[in-house]
């Protein structure tokens, strides 16, 4: 497949707009929304997606080649969308292409270059940078370096028109990434919260794109074959009226294929959202839901505002009635939340009974008004991005690493979906159901965190490893621990390994299950393995971003 796409046939465009991807199933939304938006420069500008394991004399090479041979007098622009994930290959190829090339004109934008800007190498290396949204911002430079007057200033603060004057991006998919990659779209931008460990709390608030036209642009999507949409919405479900005709623009087009994910607002799920939600299948609607930390004095030090009983009992009623599949955030690390707070957070999350509770650890992104608490909590962070937490006054750096491993672990194990049973086992929960008589105690059940922490320390003790672990490794690796250090019966243990393995179609034979794998001709197709792969796929989309470079 290939990596540049001209945005229509020429031969030597004068602008290229330029990202590096964390894979190649993301296709980026905000060069898109740039190319929508360059009137009558749009067939002189062409498309270019890499990804960031390529190299960077590569990526350089490839670029040079699309602009083709300068002419004299010509002008050529590349435009780079930086962010969190990008910025250290970005620099590099970068400072490689101004080597090749130092006439180009290069314009940086994207959340990543939008703050603390006198600080980056990368924007030492450019020759312009936008801060803020570009749709706008981003044409009139481009006009202005092909046609004068030239720019006066390196830093331009990115011009923010109403949303009906930005032309949308949803017709810059192609076929290809229709049919190979995933498809970011957002019927608004913004948020009213300001929550400060995320960009979003500095926007005033959020702003809709004009539904009509937002579902129209939908339609031609669906009618070209699109049955997989991400929103990047921070708060879909903000107002309830968009949020109803969205979902019934899917429930009208339901078909096997269809998938549709969200981010949700936890505390806020009035009866006429529900009425529609429970109207989906299995499989098709996907919620992703931000708790981040039940801790109300963290809540209340990091500006997030969340009633957190509203907030179980809607994610209770998501799990009982209805179909969804509920992604839940949790994030570890901020200012003053112990191990121990943070684990009682967990637990609470955990007896709600969400599909997957993703764990991450705090970040400070550049402008984010975290870094406020950072001498009043103790808080260190990586110096270079993507600026993980790797200390705080309540947590030390050797917990810290104990979490990331924690985390690792929780993915492969919980999150992929492939030890439904056997989890239950691992946390205590159900063993006397599940297990012979034999097994049965009036111990009274550990916290969920607590047993699984035990796990993630006993398997970097013996294994040293967060990666590289196989499916079968896991196998091997929780029949020992399960039988050894929590003292369970070995053939009860081995049934309830042998239950999952089977149902996640896998067909190697890991140690703790010679002769007593069934033989089959082909994997089964199951629930577990469809969580597998539901997990892949969201995984993949973690880097999408609703503001445009």
């Amino acid at each position: 497949m290939p990596h540049a796409q001209p945005a229509a046939p020429h031969a030597d465009p004068a602008i290229v707009l330029c990202t590096l991807n964390a894979k190649y199933i993301h296709a980026s939304l905000g060069l898109r929304y740039l190319l929508a938006n360059m009137g009558e420069l749009r067939a002189s500008t062409a498309l270019c997606e890499f990804t960031i394991a390529r190299q960077p004399q590569e990526i350089v090479d490839e670029l040079l080649a699309v602009l083709g041979e300068p002419k004299p007098g010509a002008v050529q622009i590349v435009g780079f969308g930086v962010y969190i994930w990008n910025v250290t290959q970005t620099t590099e190829v970068l400072r490689l292409l101004k080597a090749a090339r130092p006439s180009i004109k290069v314009v940086l934008g994207g959340p990543e270059v939008s703050h603390e800007v006198d600080e980056q190498d990368i924007v030492r290396l450019a020759d312009f940078v936008i801060t803020g949204w570009g749709d706008v911002s981003f044409p009139k430079l481009c006009r202005a370096l092909l046609h004068g007057p030239q720019p006066l200033m390196k830093v331009i603060a990115g011009e923010q028109p109403p949303l009906d004057q930005i032309a949308l991006p949803y017709g810059e998919y192609t076929d290809a990434d229709l049919a190979h990659r995933l498809l970011y779209v957002e019927a608004s931008r913004g948020c009213p919260f300001k929550c400060e460990f995320c960009l979003s709390s500095l926007d005033k608030t959020a702003w809709a794109f004009e539904l009509e036209a937002f579902l129209a642009a939908m339609q031609v999507l669906h009618q070209r074959g699109a049955r997989n949409f991400k929103f990047v919405d921070r708060t879909f479900n903000l107002k309830i009226d968009a949020s109803v005709r969205i979902l019934q623009f899917f429930l009208d087009r339901l078909s096997d294929d269809l998938f549709v994910h969200f981010e949700v607002i936890p505390d806020q799920l009035p009866d006429r959202l529900k009425v529609m939600i429970a109207q989906f299948p299995p499989g098709v609607l996907q919620f992703e839901v931000g708790i981040q930390s039940f801790n109300v004095e963290v809540q209340q030090r990091i500006s997030r505002k969340q009633d957190n009983e509203k907030t179980e009992a809607n994610l209770r009623w998501l799990v009982n009635n209805s179909q969804a599949h509920l992604h839940s955030d949790l994030i570890f690390g901020l200012p003053g939340e112990t191990l121990e707070s943070f684990a009682a957070g967990f637990d609470r999350l955990h007896a709600l009974g969400p599909h997957e509770i993703q764990l991450g650890i705090l970040k400070r992104l550049r402008g984010t008004p975290i870094a406020r608490h950072t001498v009043t909590y103790g808080m260190v962070y990586e110096a270079g991005p993507p600026y993980t937490v790797l200390q705080t006054g309540a947590v030390d750096a050797a917990t810290m690493q104990r979490f990331t491993r924690f985390s690792r672990y929780w993915d492969l194990v919980a999150n992929s979906g492939r030890f439904q049973q056997t989890l239950g086992l691992l946390l205590g929960e159900g063993a006397h159901a599940n297990l012979e008589s034999s097994a049965k105690t009036d111990a009274a059940a550990p916290s969920p965190f607590h047993a699984f922490l035990g796990f993630a320390d006993w398997l970097w003790q013996t294994s040293g490893k967060t990666s590289g672990l196989s499916p079968e490794a896991l196998v091997d690796a929780l029949f020992d621990y399960l039988g050894t250090r929590a003292g369970l019966p070995a053939p009860a243990v081995q049934k309830t390994l042998l239950a999952d393995y089977v149902a996640s179609g896998a067909r190697a034979s890991p140690r703790a299950l010679q002769g007593l794998l069934p033989r089959r001709d082909a994997p089964a197709k199951t629930d577990a393995k469809s969580l597998a792969q539901r997990q892949e796929r969201h995984l993949l989309a973690q880097h999408a971003s609703p503001h445009p470079p």
